[in-house]
């Protein structure tokens, strides 16, 4: 891109997306590194996600308003927004969601960078091992589906998921089945009720912090000195992490794998990877603010 050209674009695509820190993220990452972006929001309709986006995709000339070359994609489209890339990467495939599209001329590209993102924030930010752990990941909707790959390839010795609708959980570890098997990870599907218990690792991916309900899950789950990790961030995630802490486990919301997956999205884009600490802890000081 020559030095006079606008800045390339890039957005988040969801509903709501008012509320979200990637724009501040992204213009960290690209100080941080000299590429030239411009990273907005994309507020869609519930019934007009495709639109909208192929809308913005097609936006934009080079000479008055810079050409669009990507999105992040939130709740509630991940689903959706599969159909849109006309290729993907083997997580996105084997997730069946997609979180970051890439508007090639050739073709749309889709990833999902949630699951990468998380194992980077647990094992590098947090230095809790997940090799040989036991792990519980509460919820089978599309944060649940974009991580339990990744999870997987990190060499938990076992991972359960439990949801609400059994029958869903049991979906989303078929799936994952032969994957789980090539990894020597056992691989199990509960409901709320019969979690089991004394995990190393508990991860909510339900969206019941979202609509401040109740941790759905027994504190039974909880081993002492267990990691337990809202996928949420801020007040948010407060409920499920007042409730770890109280039993002794140590608690952690999901603003480092905002981060992460963030820069994971940023190299599928740039091919340029941004040193995630130092946007963690400038984003960390304003939530705690």
């Amino acid at each position: 891109m020559a030095s006079n050209a606008l800045p390339e674009r890039y957005a988040v695509a969801g509903h709501p997306v008012e509320h979200s820190r990637s724009p501040a993220i992204h213009a960290r990452f690209a100080a941080q590194t000299g590429e030239r972006i411009d990273y907005g929001r994309l507020p869609c309709p519930l019934d007009g996600f495709a639109a909208s986006v192929r809308a913005f995709a097609a936006s934009g000339d080079g000479r008055t308003l810079g050409v669009a070359r990507g999105c992040n994609v939130t709740v509630p489209f991940k689903f959706e927004a599969l159909a849109l890339a006309a290729t993907l990467s083997d997580r996105a495939r084997l997730a069946g969601a997609v979180n970051t599209l890439r508007f090639d001329e050739a073709g749309w590209a889709g990833d999902n960078t949630d699951g990468i993102g998380l194992v980077r924030d647990i094992t590098r930010n947090a230095g809790v091992a997940l090799a040989g752990r036991r792990l519980l990941l509460v919820g089978a909707g599309g944060a649940s589906a974009g991580v339990l790959g990744p999870l997987i390839e990190a060499g938990c010795a076992s991972i359960a998921i439990a949801n609400r609708t059994p029958d869903r959980a049991r979906s989303l570890a078929t799936r994952h089945a032969a994957w789980a098997a090539q990894h020597g990870v056992a691989l199990s599907a509960h409901g709320l009720d019969d979690a089991g218990e004394a995990y190393d690792v508990v991860i909510n991916g339900t969206a019941a912090s979202l609509a401040g309900d109740a941790v759905p899950v027994s504190g039974d789950v909880l081993k002492p000195g267990a990691l337990a990790l809202d996928m949420m961030y801020g007040p948010a995630a407060a409920g499920f992490l007042g409730w770890a802490r109280a039993r002794g486990a140590l608690a952690r919301d999901g603003l480092g794998m905002l981060v992460e997956q963030a820069a994971e999205s940023f190299w599928f884009w740039r091919g340029v990877r941004p040193d995630t600490a130092p946007v963690l802890a400038a984003l960390r000081a304003e939530v705690d603010r």
